[in-house]
């Protein structure tokens, strides 16, 4: 057993956007290190299905609940059933998150207000809800925001702006909470294997240096538990080009990343993939 594992022995862990891709990797990934993790997804079914799944797959105790993030009632109770079943909350991971494609000035008003209100909203009632259940006896909250919460893709403007608000806030909440014990880590994940991201148009040379799995997100979640990183890329390298890129003058970093086709990754998707997750966000 690892000290990371020991650390994590039937600590509470929950999970935002539990039912599928990172956060079902996530939550695998905490099982196996002897966390007991609530799952709570707005598709009440599926999260149910995919806590039996993960329960029977790693022997761990875990349960799926309903979960709206831009409700804070939702919210509360959520964390609430989690607490109820499992213990004090010593974990929360805020996962949920939503990424449509195309351009600004077509977006709908509906789809803008989405974002906004899961994105950054729901980061925003966690963090609060979680910091105030773990005051007097530590915790930590773990932020999933993007790469493009560091840097710019066209196609992606409101997606990028709630993003760039969640790192933000996670380095002040940082900041705020470190004299009382409790955590913050925000985690900036490349283009990650996903439905959210399925037919993206970047070039496949560049893939291999951009692409993650979720399960390599997972990891760095959990290995965020417990440290006082403040900011975690995956891929790291791709995290570190993007620093150093922003360093640059905006004439030759645009001119850089038009070289690596970033530029049009979003805007240049395949349009049957990309229909079909939006339909699943407003059917």
């Amino acid at each position: 057993m690892t000290n990371r594992d020991h650390n994590l022995r039937d600590k509470v862990v929950a999970i935002t956007g539990g039912a599928r891709g990172i956060g079902r990797a996530t939550a695998a990934e905490f099982l196996r290190a002897g966390a007991q993790v609530a799952l709570g997804d707005i598709d009440a079914e599926l999260v149910e299905k995919t806590a039996v799944e993960l329960g029977e797959s790693t022997g761990g105790v875990v349960c799926g609940l309903p979960l709206d993030v831009t409700d804070r009632a939702s919210f509360s109770s959520f964390l609430d059933a989690a607490e109820g079943r499992l213990g004090p909350l010593g974990v929360l991971v805020n996962n949920a998150g939503i990424m449509p494609t195309g351009s600004f000035a077509d977006e709908s008003d509906a789809m803008t207000d989405s974002m906004v209100a899961i994105n950054l909203c729901g980061v925003l009632h966690g963090s609060k809800l979680a910091a105030n259940r773990m005051a007097g006896r530590g915790g930590h909250i773990v932020n999933v925001a993007s790469l493009a919460g560091a840097t710019a893709f066209p196609g992606l403007a409101t997606y990028c702006a709630t993003k760039h608000a969640v790192v933000g806030f996670s380095e002040a909440l940082h900041l705020e909470l470190a004299a009382n014990g409790i955590g913050v880590t925000v985690v900036l994940p490349s283009v990650v294997h996903t439905e959210l991201s399925a037919g993206h148009g970047a070039p496949k040379w560049i893939r291999p240096i951009s692409e993650v799995e979720p399960e390599d997100v997972a990891s760095a979640i959990v290995a965020a538990v417990g440290s006082h990183r403040t900011w975690v890329a995956v891929p790291r390298s791709l995290g570190a080009m993007i620093k150093i890129a922003s360093g640059l003058p905006d004439r030759l970093r645009h001119r850089i990343s038009h070289a690596a086709h970033f530029d049009t990754a979003f805007t240049h998707v395949d349009p049957e993939v990309r229909e079909a997750y939006h339909r699943r966000l407003h059917p």
